[in-house]
């Protein structure tokens, strides 16, 4: 390397290791609830601004307890040895990355407390079984995204857990004040199952590139049981599933049509699909793939929290 381009190739493996647009799968739930309290919800619920932020702080925090913590706890089986923009491999310092994790969750649970104050107390709890899942993931004795296991957990996590929490935590009834929103975990499945795929499917394409060292360190990914040409097909069923899980809904009655808004996101799941079908087995071109999917995972929620947003102003006017 030329020592000229030392400091640029630095920061690029810093803002590899940040990896901040990543937390775009942290506030996607709250994102949903809201546009669905300002929906078909808003003649029954509030939607509480105040809220809104504080929940969106603590969930960034939140995960960002996680990514620190599957960083340290991957270097401790020496996963990530190919993995230059690990945190542990940037700063040579495992404890301080363990006790930076650690202040992110004390600061992330705090805010979430603040949340439940002023709305519901199962508002915590919904939030620590989902933080369970993440410690389940990679923590030790656990790891069990080592059997393969990390994408029920993510789905688990990031849909059902995270959007009930979500729903409770953000809203209030529309006549009165106090007691939170609505703590319905069939609503919650509905809101958060679309959404939720989108966002485990970030996390079975960052499996792609990095088979070889899965296998060498005894991790068991889907991509890796699979084989990548099958892993590759299954690509196109997340997104599919995701879109239908957004739409059947509204073709059901229960949703505005506006909620359809979310199958504008198709296309930017198409160049994910391509470059699966076509280099799935050659890690340097897929290496960024999870950010392909990522972008799919954005533009899916935004348009779908919009749509059931717009719904509200539809019915209003």
């Amino acid at each position: 390397m030329d020592p000229e381009d030392a400091p640029e190739q630095r920061q690029h493996l810093w803002r590899a290791a940040v990896k901040w647009p990543m937390y775009a799968v942290a506030v996607m739930p709250a994102l949903v609830a809201a546009g669905w309290l300002l929906g078909p919800g808003h003649t029954a619920w509030r939607l509480q601004p105040r809220q809104l932020v504080l929940f969106l702080l603590a969930a960034v925090l939140l995960l960002a307890w996680e990514n620190l913590c599957n960083d340290y706890f991957d270097a401790q089986t020496g996963i990530d040895i190919h993995k230059p923009h690990s945190l542990i491999q940037l700063t040579g310092a495992p404890g301080v990355v363990f006790v930076a994790a650690q202040l992110c969750f004390v600061s992330g649970l705090l805010l979430m407390v603040q949340v439940a104050v002023n709305s519901s107390w199962w508002l915590l709890v919904l939030v620590l079984v989902a933080c369970c899942c993440g410690y389940l993931y990679q923590g030790p004795p656990f790891r069990l995204g080592y059997q393969g296991l990390g994408e029920p957990l993510c789905w688990l996590a990031f849909g059902p857990l995270a959007t009930t929490a979500a729903l409770v935590g953000l809203g209030a009834p529309a006549l009165g004040s106090g007691g939170g929103g609505p703590l319905d975990p069939f609503l919650a499945c509905q809101l958060g199952c679309g959404p939720a795929l989108a966002t485990t499917l970030v996390l079975f394409c960052s499996h792609f590139h990095q088979v070889d060292d899965d296998l060498a360190h005894g991790k068991r990914s889907p991509v890796q049981r699979l084989g990548t040409a099958r892993a590759a097909a299954l690509v196109p069923w997340f997104v599919i599933f995701a879109l239908l899980a957004e739409a059947a809904p509204v073709i059901r009655g229960l949703w505005p049509s506006t909620a359809l808004l979310s199958l504008v996101s198709l296309p930017v799941a198409v160049p994910l699909i391509r470059l699966l079908r076509r280099y799935h087995n050659q890690p340097e071109p897929v290496r960024h793939s999870k950010f392909l999917a990522l972008r799919f995972q954005m533009a899916n929620g935004v348009l779908f929290a919009c749509g059931l947003a717009l719904g509200g102003l539809t019915v209003s006017s």
